[in-house]
C-alpha cells in the first residue's frame, strides 16, 4: 500500500486544478474566436502601402502607365573615366611592378602591375593611366606610353 503525504495530495489537487483552469481558458477563447467573421480578419494595403482595416475607394484609383515607371541604374556610358598623365619613377622588371608619379598638380605615386601595362614600359617613360581602387589604395591600370 503506497502512501502518500499530506504535501503530496495538495500538490496533486493544486495541478489538477491549474489543468482544469487552463482548459477552460482554451474554451473562452475558442468561443470568442468562432464569433469573428472572415470580412473582420480580412486587411487592406492603401496607396502609400499600410495597412488599414477599411477597403480603398476605387473611385479615387489612379491610373498609372508601366511606361511612366523607371526600373534601372544609370548607364556606365554616362560615367567619364579621367585619365591622367605621368612618368615611371620606378619598375622592377623581374618582379613585374613598378611606381608612377603623376605630373598634375598632386605628385602622388601610384603602384602598377606589368599585366596593366601595354608591354614595353620602362623606368622615366611618360605614360598615361587609369586609377582604380586596390586592396591597398588606389592603382594605375590601363597604362600606354604617352605619344
Amino acid at each position: 500500500m503506497a502512501r502518500t503525504s499530506f504535501n503530496k495530495r495538495e500538490l496533486e489537487k493544486k495541478k489538477q486544478q491549474k489543468r482544469e483552469e487552463k482548459n477552460k481558458r482554451k474554451e473562452e477563447r475558442k468561443l470568442a474566436g468562432s464569433s469573428g467573421s472572415f470580412e473582420d480578419m480580412i486587411a487592406y494595403v492603401d496607396e502609400n502601402g499600410v495597412i488599414t482595416s477599411t477597403p480603398p475607394d476605387l473611385l479615387n484609383k489612379k491610373e498609372i502607365k508601366a511606361e511612366s515607371i523607371s526600373v534601372s541604374t544609370p548607364k556606365q556610358e554616362d560615367i567619364v573615366i579621367p585619365i591622367f598623365i605621368g612618368i615611371v619613377e620606378h619598375f622592377n622588371t623581374e618582379k613585374g611592378y613598378g611606381f608612377i608619379r603623376e605630373t598634375g598638380g598632386s605628385s602622388e605615386k601610384y603602384f602598377f602591375h606589368i599585366s596593366d601595362t601595354d608591354g614595353n614600359i620602362q623606368e622615366g617613360d611618360a605614360v598615361s593611366f587609369e586609377l582604380e581602387r586596390g586592396q591597398k589604395g588606389m592603382v594605375a591600370v590601363n597604362i600606354k606610353k604617352a605619344k
